[in-house]
């Protein structure tokens, strides 16, 4: 696993915390929680594994649960390593880079027709398989 400094856990976590969307802007607590405590919103990802009464969790017996246990929980969804619009910047690049490389290949790597491509006489058997042309009481019905 890698080592994440405090700055990088900083700038990490900081746009966490400034996405606070329906949050109110006052420091009143919440009437919902009846007295409960409001803690961080810190994901578990980024605690040390080792120095826990409980490794796997990484928690200690006895602490009190954040009411977004389930989510910032070890087991909650991965924290995305790279960011979303980096992310998305490196999957148009490879799909790209394919979509390349496929283009290049029909266009220079495809070898040409080993014989010639067929044509039939009187504009390609209109006449003799009943075309439009051959037939323009056909035409006339469809209208």
């Amino acid at each position: 696993m890698l080592a994440l400094t405090r700055r990088q856990l900083a700038r990490r976590t900081r746009p966490l915390l400034l996405r606070q969307y329906a949050t109110p802007v006052n420091n009143e607590p919440n009437p919902q929680y009846n007295g409960y405590p409001e803690l961080p919103d810190v994901n578990h990802q980024y605690r040390t594994p080792l120095g826990w009464q409980d490794n796997l969790l990484r928690r200690n017996f006895g602490d009190t649960v954040h009411h977004h246990e389930e989510v910032n929980s070890v087991w909650g969804p991965d924290i995305p390593v790279v960011p979303p619009n980096q992310a998305l910047r490196q999957f148009l690049i490879a799909t790209g880079c394919f979509v390349a490389a496929g283009l290049f290949m029909r266009t220079f790597l495809v070898p040409e027709r080993p014989a010639i491509k067929r044509e039939y006489p009187f504009n390609g058997l209109e006449t003799e398989l009943g075309g439009h042309r051959a037939n323009p009481e056909a035409e006339s019905s469809d209208e």
